[in-house]
């Protein structure tokens, strides 16, 4: 073999090994994990998957480049959905962005620091930036809530074709028994609103739910301001 043929040989050898070793550096691995106990899981990438814990029922985790935030509203057996008003700000944020159609999800881009102002991302200690692509995902069987936010779309992307959701919360859950409960005691109220007073109201609202008001409205109020009551 002449030392042309050799060449030619060595330098496809390169390419070859320069490409695999860009691809292993490149591709990103990823480990299942669970939403919700033993319900509904999804991949993360593995070995940058941070869990940030429960913030008001809401479950974070962050990794290199990303943020996902689920909630599940069958999970959290409080009728006043504190968790659920500041998963819907962060919804009403996200869909502030441009939107943009990407296999199949709907996405939304934003700025990382439009993201980061969000209340429940206290939590998380991380200094993100550039454009973020958002994959707000929600399941009515499963009761699942999903938020993806990652500043790269593929990424993005292939977590949301992940998910496999279960339901691991029946219908006739604790939920609706205290939104009864909830409902016949304003009922009850409106019949007695010409003989009582609005505290003895508050008292026998807090009485019956356990829920203190003062609490919840304050908590509330971080999501949506300065309520007039």
């Amino acid at each position: 073999m002449d030392n042309k043929k050799i060449i030619i040989i060595g330098v496809i050898l390169l390419i070859v090994i320069a490409g695999v070793v860009i691809f292993m550096l490149t591709s990103v691995n990823y480990d299942r994990i669970d939403i919700t106990p033993n319900g509904t899981t999804m991949e993360v990438p593995s070995n940058q998957t941070e869990y940030d814990g429960d913030v008001e029922s809401a479950k974070i985790w962050h990794w290199n480049n990303g943020i996902l935030v689920t909630y599940n509203s069958h999970e959290d057996p409080n009728f006043i959905k504190v968790t659920e008003l500041g998963f819907n700000a962060l919804n009403d944020v996200i869909k502030n962005g441009e939107k943009q159609e990407i296999d199949g999800f709907t996405c939304y881009v934003i700025n990382a620091d439009e993201l980061l102002e969000i209340h429940i991302f206290d939590v998380i200690k991380v200094n993100y930036n550039g454009k973020f692509y958002c994959i707000p995902l929600e399941n009515e069987t499963t009761h699942d809530n999903i938020l993806i936010c990652c500043n790269n779309r593929d990424m993005a992307v292939h977590m949301a074709k992940s998910v496999e959701y279960k339901n691991v919360y029946p219908e006739s859950t604790d939920l609706e028994t205290t939104l009864s409960t909830v409902e016949n005691i304003t009922g009850d109220l409106s019949s007695k609103v010409n003989d009582t007073t609005l505290n003895n109201i508050k008292s026998s609202v807090e009485e019956e739910t356990g829920v203190n008001l003062d609490d919840a409205r304050n908590t509330i109020e971080q999501y949506t301001g300065k309520l007039p009551i």
